[in-house]
């Protein structure tokens, strides 16, 4: 393998992974707020975008067994970046909702599976103990991607509204600009991604199908498998439902239960001391498991994940004016998440172990984003009829099914204790 620092591609790779997610799945909720869809439709369109998640692991073994991982990665990026260009073309046009709606799901389905690729790739291209310690970092630049675009783009949008008048014109801005920041990832990885030697198919193609359900088979064969179903199903239990109601909760005036912010104001909430703390939060948790290992770290982790919804009931609660104490608790929030979701990540390498691990780690992501989709589809209803504040009292007590679970799982021996490297 042709040696490159994993500091030229690992951030860069997961903050390509994490924008078209977090554009499929967030920037479409403000977007279709801003443009007056109501809460129950943007909670359940939107969250049925997780599908090619949820299904990502039927086809993930065409990309262990065609072509090269880091072939997949290169070429799909460039694929984001015609599809972000197409997106931006349609926000101004008649008939938006389906035109748009059709083109998330487009980016979805490429997106997801880049996902698969560039997991794949991220386990090829580093030995086991640099994927505990840059795993942290991994986990920092996705969310990072996830809070520029919460943050970043959304302020861009909020502020060209401002300017314009039109939110559509605003929204075709900020599509535009992720078409060619996937541009920019397409030219760098093509000459950053090292090219390790075990990188490649798998198989011969005649073995495609029996190759595919021993897959699946070998996946299924743990005896432990309800518990690690149930505790990928649970774990973001409480956060699938939050996140689809937060925006809105912040855009939505007082006469609704909201806190009524401008776009632009949770735009710069999300992107300041949010990004800042996300990041904080990522490092710290890989370092912790580099150094102790996952088995000491994963209670604590999974209790920094839940708690901070609390700062949501506080602002449903009170309803603060100032936009600091907002802030302040999405900071709290995003560091818990940064911090804890390193945890759950290490948890999904660690099952994923063996020949297939790229498909195992996409079976893994599929039932993660399945305990993401069905909740959320929910979330705009629950809310409508609790009211904000019982609602994330809801999404607390959701909370409680995988601190439970969490207490009975077995943490393999590799990835009890690892030395500091």
């Amino acid at each position: 393998m042709k040696e490159r620092s994993p500091w030229a591609w690992v951030p860069t790779l997961y903050f390509a992974q994490g924008l078209p997610y977090v554009a499929v799945m967030f920037l479409s909720v403000v977007f279709y707020k801003n443009l007056g869809v109501r809460n129950t439709d943007i909670a359940l369109y939107t969250s049925w975008l997780y599908l090619p998640w949820v299904v990502k692991p039927l086809w993930s073994p065409m990309v262990d067994l065609l072509g090269t991982k880091r072939g997949w990665v290169v070429w799909l990026q460039g694929a984001l970046a015609a599809a972000f260009a197409l997106l931006a073309f349609l926000v101004p046009a008649p008939g938006f909702f389906r035109l748009t709606l059709a083109m998330f799901w487009i980016v979805a389905f490429a997106s997801a599976t880049h996902d698969i690729a560039a997991d794949g790739f991220y386990l090829l291209g580093l030995t086991e103990k640099r994927q505990a310690a840059y795993v942290g970092l991994r986990s920092a630049f996705y969310r990072a991607a996830m809070i520029t675009a919460q943050g970043g783009l959304v302020l861009a949008a909020g502020k060209l509204t401002e300017r314009t008048g039109d939110p559509r014109h605003a929204w075709a801005a900020v599509f535009a600009m992720l078409g060619a920041a996937f541009l920019g990832f397409f030219a760098w990885h093509r000459w950053a991604l090292p090219r390790p030697g075990a990188d490649g198919p798998s198989r011969a193609k005649a073995g495609l199908l029996a190759e595919s359900l021993e897959t699946f088979t070998s996946f299924f064969a743990r005896r432990d498998i309800a518990l690690v179903l149930g505790f990928l199903l649970t774990f973001r239990l409480g956060e699938a439902q939050a996140i689809k109601m937060v925006t809105p909760f912040l855009l939505d005036p007082a006469a609704r239960g909201g806190l009524g912010l401008t776009t632009a104001q949770v735009g710069l909430a999300y992107g300041t001391v949010g990004m800042i703390a996300l990041t904080a939060g990522g490092i710290a948790g890989g370092w912790m498991i580099s150094r102790h290992g996952l088995r000491r770290w994963i209670w604590p982790m999974t209790l920094c994940v839940h708690l901070p919804n609390l700062a949501f009931v506080y602002l449903a609660a009170l309803r603060p004016s100032g936009l600091g104490t907002v802030a302040a608790a999405v900071a709290i929030e995003q560091f818990g998440y940064g911090f804890g979701f390193t945890a759950y990540i290490m948890f999904m390498v660690m099952i994923s172990a063996g020949r297939h691990r790229t498909a195992h780690y996409a079976i893994a992501t599929g039932f993660m984003a399945m305990g993401m989709m069905f909740p959320g589809m929910a979330s705009g209803w629950i809310q409508e009829h609790l009211g904000y504040l019982r609602f994330f009292l809801w999404v607390c007590l959701s909370t409680v099914p995988s601190m439970i679970l969490t207490a009975f799982l077995r943490i393999d021996g590799a990835f009890g204790r690892r030395e500091a490297p």
